[in-house]
């Protein structure tokens, strides 16, 4: 039998009463603690956003022409170059 996961790291937000009551509402139905409700539902869209990031589909035409775009990349021009070798606009 696995041990249980220790939670020790705490996360604090502030909320408005609606939001809290509606909050409360969700967890009650589904037979959750506020925290739990909250924890799973946070979870829930972090990988949503992660995997937006991560994850596409296509359909057959356009993966076509995506395999296409990749197996005969753009050939280096001048403004290839220079957007290549511009300083990012984090470091300016």
């Amino acid at each position: 039998m696995a041990s249980p996961v220790r939670k020790d790291d705490v996360i604090q937000i502030r909320a408005s009463a609606e939001t809290k009551a509606m909050l409360n509402r969700a967890a009650a139905l589904r037979g959750q603690k506020l925290s739990e409700f909250m924890l799973d539902s946070a979870r829930r869209q972090a990988e949503e956003a992660i995997l937006d990031q991560r994850v596409f589909f296509l359909d057959e035409k356009a993966h076509a022409a995506f395999v296409e775009m990749l197996d005969a990349p753009a050939k280096p021009n001048k403004a290839l170059k220079a957007l290549m070798t511009r300083k990012p606009a984090w470091h300016r």
